[in-house]
């Protein structure tokens, strides 16, 4: 754990929690989900100024709870190309662990539509591994997709750490995943997210939001994010990939500029000391 995520801890553990229970009501299953990118530095910026705004989500006593989640896709990449080719209405098909909750594992189908709103359909299953042979996987995977859950294979997992913040109105999830590492199952290669954060604000349409003032006051501007794509990408040069350079190249810029920080600070740091 580095300096940062040690104060990001610190800033957590000043929140009042709230438990899954009390949440049971903000699912936001059927929601719209706006995306920021934004770097560990400007988190902690974020967590001091949601002081007495914001619930942070509790489990136990764990404010930030790891995830692993694998995507399954056909051997012709038929999802990822629908994300790379600017579909509008496209899909995903996922298998999530919440390691926290006993490696509690959903399956889970995530489709977007052309008004860019999400809806979520998940079931549970006993693990990744039996996923495919669960009792009612191959229907949702089949009704939702129309494709075979069984025609799909393994193609990116991603471990991160999410921080899961409520509003005091209770309308909305601030989702905050970040420490993002890959594995591409077809090339064996790795990658890792760096400083990069990744906020996803969910809500039920377009209803106030307080964080986003706050958001543009740390200049953090909503951004596409695909932890599937951007994982795929990073971990398969061969992939056509056109479409998400400009991406890639910001994101590379935002880590790039923030490791030069960190090294000035570092600098500045030991010429005062």
């Amino acid at each position: 754990m580095d300096d940062k995520d040690i104060k990001i801890q610190a800033l957590l553990d000043t929140l009042p929690p709230i438990t899954l229970e009390q949440m049971e009501s903000i699912k936001l299953m059927n929601r719209l989900d706006t995306k920021y990118v934004a770097t560990k530095r400007q988190l902690i910026e974020l967590l001091q100024l949601v002081q007495d705004k914001y619930y942070v989500q509790t489990i136990g006593t764990t404010t930030i709870c790891p995830y692993r989640t694998t995507y399954f896709d056909t051997d012709e990449h038929t999802m990822y190309m629908m994300h790379h080719n600017k579909r509008a209405r496209r899909t995903k098909v996922r298998v999530r662990t919440y390691l926290t909750s006993g490696d509690l594992t959903f399956l889970e189908v995530k489709k977007k539509n052309n008004h860019g709103r999400t809806k979520k359909k998940r079931i549970q299953v006993p693990s990744l591994e039996q996923s495919q042979k669960t009792e009612g996987a191959e229907e949702l995977v089949q009704r939702k997709t129309g494709m075979s859950f069984l025609s799909m294979h393994q193609v990116v997992q991603n471990l991160f750490d999410r921080i899961t913040l409520v509003n005091k109105g209770k309308t909305e999830r601030l989702t905050i995943d970040y420490n993002i590492r890959f594995h591409n199952f077809e090339t064996n290669n790795d990658a890792d997210s760096d400083q990069l954060v990744i906020i996803e604000l969910k809500r039920d349409g377009n209803v106030y939001s307080p964080i986003c003032s706050l958001l543009r006051d740390l200049h953090i501007h909503p951004t596409g994010f695909s932890k599937c794509c951007i994982g795929m990408v990073w971990t398969d040069p061969k992939l056509k990939q056109n479409n998400f350079k400009a991406k890639v190249k910001k994101l590379a810029k935002i880590n790039q500029d923030e490791r030069e920080w960190i090294q000035s600070d570092h600098r500045l740091h030991e010429i005062n000391n």
